[in-house]
């Protein structure tokens, strides 16, 4: 006889896996998206005063333009959702899409010192543009793709 406590705790194997496999997809489909749409004018002026005023990415609207900079991001998101997607069936593509993500995090909150008017006020709480929000959950997922996933689909 199966006590109660097997009963509840059967499915959580499955379910982790459909949440691992629910969460990567969910990061994927923000990354193509995303960089679809820096192929976009408008997206490419709103990331504008962002790149034109970091210390390590100003130097890349004296080689391109506005649009070739917006179009380079794009590429470099859509490679990172493609490597994230890849690496389910191809695990030595792990920690290459992992330190894509974190590169993508880090430069993202960077975004949040180096922009000037990013922080504001709103009714006395301190709030940004909350761009920084798609970025924590590629941050996690990036950190755990450092190591081997119980999931993968090549074991």
């Amino acid at each position: 006889m199966k006590s109660m406590s097997s009963y509840i705790v059967t499915p959580f194997p499955r379910l982790a896996r459909a949440g691992y496999y629910l969460s990567l997809s969910g990061v994927v489909l923000i990354m193509v998206w995303i960089g679809i749409f820096k192929f976009t004018p408008t997206e490419a002026a709103s990331i504008k005063p962002l790149v034109e005023n970091h210390f390590l990415l100003s130097w890349l609207y004296a080689v391109w333009n506005v649009q070739q900079v917006s179009n380079l991001f794009g590429v470099i998101e859509i490679i990172t959702g493609l490597l994230l997607l890849s690496s389910l069936k191809f695990d030595v593509l792990r920690p290459l899409a992992a330190l894509c993500l974190i590169a993508t995090f880090m430069i993202t909150i960077s975004f949040l010192f180096t922009t000037p008017g990013m922080w504001n006020s709103v009714d006395g709480v301190p709030t940004t543009n909350f761009m920084i929000l798609k970025d924590i959950p590629m941050l996690r997922l990036g950190l755990m793709y450092l190591r081997r996933s119980p999931y993968s689909l090549t074991q």
